[in-house]
């Protein structure tokens, strides 16, 4: 958010042309960041915003990946998905696969 062109100087891309979209992406990629401190604080409640999580995790990625593909963006700039979607993965799955059991005493239907 404080550096919106930091990714195309890593990547060696030419800089945004309206680098504040990526400044308003960030803001909102800090918000989904409180999100994720309220389902540390309940647990029991987070599977929305966990799949919610899940999905952009996965969706941004293989946006990436059709850029990567066509000749838009080059591999350097993969860095993103490496460090702000792939890492997450794991966490958001093993959460969303453990709020399916039922809790200790917890009757299923």
């Amino acid at each position: 958010m404080l550096d919106p062109a930091w990714l195309f100087r890593f990547s060696g891309t030419a800089p945004p042309r309206y680098p504040e979209v990526f400044a308003c992406l960030g803001m909102v990629i800090g918000l989904y960041g409180v999100l994720c401190l309220d389902v540390a604080r309940r647990p029991e409640g987070g599977r929305l915003i966990a799949a919610v999580g899940l999905a952009g995790k996965v969706i941004g990625p293989i946006g990436w990946l059709l850029l990567y593909l066509r000749g838009s963006w080059p591999l350097a700039s993969g860095v993103l998905i490496l460090t702000n979607d792939l890492v997450w993965w794991l966490p958001f799955g093993l959460y969303l696969a453990d709020s399916r059991r039922p809790a200790d005493g917890e009757i299923t239907r």
